[in-house]
């Protein structure tokens, strides 16, 4: 009877870890689109407290049904923005991208300019943000010749409140440098986070409609799909 109460015990214990286990793996996993669809159907939103990822995989964006936060940027030519009031002139494709040095984010901006103009004729802005400084932004503006803003978030508290921001761990900012990226050059700061790419559409209102946000820097939305759900949106 004792070794049958001793097995018992083991199974309940192990099983209590898998549990608990299963809980911090489903805590620390960022919110997909399909979590994103489902707080839509509920109503449910998700407020991030500004705090930075220690990678990219945890980083926890905001969803869908959450308030834009209140949060200053700088314009190409060094002046002061309020996140906030710029989304206040119309429905907003708000896109946070790594800075002009990633090809993927020129990849993205490209793309972007492909179908801008089917954007704005939708009555709709384009907002991009980096951490680039603003003299960076003046070289991508010129690069891309786009007609949407570009603004720099170069002490990236954008991207902490908008829970997108990680920590660039020390191998990854010496293989960049390898390859002749500076972090530190391109911000204008030496704190070594990113904003792991996304998209949100954001309403006047600054509530949150849509958002796509993936830590795989190399997969973005493409253009084709963030065309269709602007013109869903309508």
């Amino acid at each position: 009877m004792k070794a049958l109460m001793y097995f018992l015990g083991i199974i309940i214990f192990a099983s209590a870890v898998g549990l608990n286990s299963g809980c911090k793996e489903k805590d620390q996993t960022p919110l997909s689109e399909t979590q994103s669809a489902q707080q839509k159907e509920s109503g449910e939103a998700t407020e991030t407290p500004g705090l930075v990822a220690v990678s990219a995989e945890q980083a926890q964006p905001l969803s869908i049904g959450a308030k834009v936060p209140t949060v200053l940027l700088k314009t190409v030519d060094g002046q002061t923005a309020d996140l906030v009031d710029l989304i206040k002139e119309k429905p907003t494709v708000l896109v946070f991208y790594r800075g002009g040095w990633c090809p993927y984010c020129n990849t993205q901006l490209g793309g972007l300019k492909e179908i801008e103009q089917q954007i704005l004729d939708a009555g709709w802005q384009i907002i991009a943000i980096s951490p680039d400084r603003p003299q960076k932004l003046s070289e991508s503006i010129v690069k891309h010749q786009m007609k949407y803003k570009l603004f720099s978030d170069s002490k990236m508290e954008a991207s902490k409140r908008f829970g997108i921001a990680f920590k660039v761990d020390e191998a990854t900012i010496e293989k960049y440098k390898g390859y002749g990226i500076d972090l530190d050059d391109a911000s204008g700061e030496n704190h070594h986070l990113l904003p792991i790419p996304a998209v949100f559409l954001v309403g006047p209102d600054g509530v949150i409609k849509f958002t796509y946000a993936n830590p795989d820097y190399k997969v973005r939305l493409d253009p084709q799909v963030l065309l269709s759900t602007v013109k869903a949106e309508l």
